[in-house]
């Protein structure tokens, strides 16, 4: 079992900057891909980005060249650079990880942290 701490979320104006982070505890030394989804109100959960550990990285598609995710192994912490957000771009972020035990991989989810992009 993994617990994953979000933190960074809140207000920000279209344009501005912010920055998201997230510290896995528990079973952290298995851990595979970390990274965030997001939802907002009457939508699906989708991928804004993940990392591998040996990172490697994925973005959705509307994310790619605003956003940028980062990760510490050592720390087992991963982060997400939000430059140039967009009213769209408010929902509730979720970080996500991946605990592997042998030859099974379970998904961990965060409690979820609310952004909103608003003027």
């Amino acid at each position: 079992q993994v617990q994953l701490r979000e933190s960074g979320g809140g207000l920000v104006q279209p344009g501005g900057s912010l920055r998201l982070s997230c510290a896995a505890s528990g079973s952290s030394d298995s851990i595979g891909a970390m990274g965030w989804y997001r939802q907002a109100p009457g939508k699906q959960r989708e991928l804004v980005a993940t990392v591998g550990s040996g990172g490697d990285t994925k973005y959705g598609d509307s994310m790619k060249g605003r956003f940028t995710i980062s990760r510490n192994n050592a720390l087992n912490t991963v982060s997400l650079q939000m430059n140039s957000p967009m009213p769209q771009d408010t929902a509730v972020y979720y970080c996500y990880a991946e605990l592997v035990i042998g030859q099974e991989a379970y998904d961990s989810w965060g409690q979820g942290t609310q952004v909103t992009v608003s003027s």
